[in-house]
């Protein structure tokens, strides 16, 4: 009998890659030291169209159907609610970012994703575009969820990490931050991220707004999640003052200043290269790593591929291969 794999860590890879390998009857374990973590307090969400460029997210057409489908046949599955489908306002706040939006509405890959120009909710935006496509999954119920089933099955333990020896070619590390900053599998480059949970009974709840450098986005019966802070050195999970009031300047800028604040989180972004994940193996063991901010968009997507690298023998698409990513560090001297 084939020695079951062994999956390092319970975040959105973890999981995603667990259930790959629960759908193919392949044996397995979950490893988790429940010690923070960024999965679980992300906001989850899913936009289509993002950054100053108003760019499609990388190979959204292939990965966001996927990641729809995977997450709703979690909630037959499981009987519970994860992905809540919003559409996206984006807001421009002066001349130069709503031309540079405009400019962008008809190019071909992002034209599928515009639903058209919209009347700006407030006076103080110049221009607003409303995107189809966007939501969010309740990461942390899906998680949680997720641990239950596999627990409930002998199929996942609490346990550190550093029981572990010998290399094993059925180890997947899924660790997220916590393995890059000890180097697990290459250099990083993380960001902190610190959010807050509002309460703002009189808001709209009909659309995640973006803008100003900021999101914001509705989880139903007047509560809110809003951010984002962006710290690359000191990488730990603790919020801030300095944190929060940056996050209250957003929700002031996104909405307006009628709020309370009732939960301030941080997390820190597991960055290889950009928000794109890697998969691959190195010194025999396995990675999955990278999904920065957009893990509820590509861990499923990335799972399955992960999986056929796993049980059929196929190869890492380039794009994905960790093997790739860190030749191209080695031959520009990073590493």
């Amino acid at each position: 009998m084939d020695t079951p794999f062994q999956i390092i860590g319970q975040g959105l890879a973890g999981t995603c890659l667990a259930w790959q390998l629960l759908d193919r009857g392949v044996a397995f374990e979950i490893v988790d030291r429940e010690q923070g973590g960024s999965s679980r307090v992300a906001a989850g969400m899913i936009n289509p169209v993002t950054g100053k460029n108003f760019q499609p997210s990388w190979r959204i057409g292939e990965f966001l159907p996927e990641a729809i489908a995977f997450y709703q046949a979690l909630e037959t599955r499981l009987g519970m609610k994860f992905w809540h489908p919003l559409p996206v306002l984006r807001l421009a706040a002066n001349a130069k970012n709503w031309e540079k939006i405009r400019g962008k509405l008809s190019a071909d890959d992002v034209a599928p994703w515009v639903v058209g120009e919209v009347t700006p909710p407030e006076d103080r935006w110049i221009g607003a575009v409303e995107v189809r496509g966007g939501g969010r999954l309740d990461a942390k119920a899906f998680l949680d969820a997720s641990r239950r089933f596999f627990t409930e099955r002998g199929l996942y333990r609490k346990a550190s990490v550093d029981f572990l020896t010998a290399s094993s070619s059925r180890r997947i590390w899924c660790e997220g931050a916590a393995g890059l900053l000890l180097g697990r599998p290459a250099p990083h480059r993380c960001a902190k991220g610190e959010i807050l949970t509002l309460r703002a009974e009189a808001w709209d709840e009909t659309h995640i707004r973006i803008g100003n450098g900021g999101w914001l986005i509705p989880l139903g019966a007047g509560v809110f999640k809003v951010g984002a802070t962006y710290e690359w050195d000191d990488l730990d999970e603790l919020s801030t003052e300095k944190g929060r009031a940056q996050v209250e300047d957003i929700a002031r800028a996104l909405m307006d200043d009628h709020f309370t604040v009732i939960d301030h989180e941080a997390g820190i972004r597991p960055i290889l290269r950009r928000s794109e994940p890697l998969i691959g193996q190195l010194d025999g063991e396995w990675f999955f790593n990278g999904l920065g901010s957009k893990g509820s968009l590509y861990a499923p997507g990335v799972a399955r591929r992960l999986t056929a690298c796993l049980l059929d023998g196929a190869e890492p698409e380039h794009e994905l291969d960790l093997s790739a990513f860190l030749a191209t560090f080695k031959s520009h001297g990073d590493i």
